[in-house]
């Protein structure tokens, strides 16, 4: 009786012996988050979104500016009541996803300070530490109040051509002398689309990237060429690695900079089929995570 009362003594401490814990991912120790945008899934509901995103084992998301609640159209993610904010990062917690989201948008922040401090206002209540908006230039001085009352980051996102943010420069020019709580929402891929070479922009825009929506694109027509005076190319999303953008690159580019911070998945192609092309895109990230911290096996862990 002695021994067996031993060995189950012993049995249970190595079960809560700390050598069982998961090893630290090579994410982690860059200082990355894999995230997917709930844009991504803008076909389905916002519940439906948190369980495919956990189905592929990511473990972070971000929402958009717009979300498809159960029983319900569209509605701007500004709208939804405590409750219902609640009952979201109750059911990210649920599915073994981080219970907040990383960012929040594209958001309008207007001039009217009234109205963008509405939004800064469900952003702390909502535990959002990051907005992605793409202010007027009319609005930046209101911007940089409210992010330094608030504690908040705003990221100016870039749409393709003729978008204003459409190129680096503009948003450089933007934040200039700012507070370092504004800085870029890189979209790698809308960059692409105007012509530009992705790497080369995260070059220009070192120590103001702020979060990513991140993409790797295919021309819907290779021989279409550059895109045309003011406008851009017709591409779409394809799993990453496999497209025109060299995304190893810009991975390799942005641990040069020691950037922090989230990759967002913003898938828009096959929007209703799109999961097991995404768990490609998941692949390879942590594929390329991991040789990059092999690489010289001294990336820094990320203070959590």
């Amino acid at each position: 009786m002695k021994i067996i009362f031993l060995l189950a003594a012993v049995s249970c401490l190595t079960i809560s012996s700390p050598a069982q814990t998961p090893a630290t991912s090579a994410a982690d120790q860059l200082g990355w988050q894999l995230a997917v945008h709930s844009y991504t899934f803008r076909k389905f509901s916002i519940d439906d979104a948190i369980a495919k995103t956990a189905a592929m084992g990511v473990h972070y998301m971000s929402i958009s500016g717009s979300v498809n609640f159960v029983g319900t159209n569209s509605v701007p993610t500004t709208s939804l009541s405590e409750a219902d904010q609640q009952a979201l990062l109750d059911k990210l917690k649920a599915a073994g996803i981080h219970p907040k989201f990383v960012n929040m948008g594209v958001v309008q922040l207007p001039p009217d300070e009234a109205k963008s401090r509405k939004v800064f206002e469900f952003a702390k209540k909502f535990g959002i530490d990051t907005l992605v908006a793409e202010p007027t230039p009319e609005a930046l001085d209101t911007v940089e109040k409210l992010c330094k009352e608030y504690n908040i980051k705003v990221a100016i996102h870039d749409h393709p051509r003729p978008n204003h943010y459409w190129n680096p420069d503009v948003v450089l020019a933007a934040v200039k002398g700012r507070t370092p709580l504004m800085g870029a929402c890189a979209d790698v891929g809308h960059w692409k689309r105007s012509g530009l070479d992705p790497v080369e922009c995260l070059k220009k825009l070192e120590g103001r990237v702020i979060c990513l929506h991140f993409k790797d694109l295919m021309s819907d027509d290779p021989k279409a060429g550059p895109p045309p005076a003011n406008g851009s190319r017709k591409m779409h999303d394809v799993p990453w690695g496999t497209g025109e953008s060299n995304v190893k690159g810009m991975m390799q580019e942005l641990k040069r900079q020691n950037f922090h911070g989230a990759f967002c998945v913003e898938y828009e192609y096959h929007w209703e089929t799109s999961q097991p092309e995404i768990a490609e895109c998941v692949k390879f990230f942590n594929a390329t995570c991991a040789e990059l911290v092999a690489a010289d096996g001294s990336a820094p862990l990320k203070k959590l």
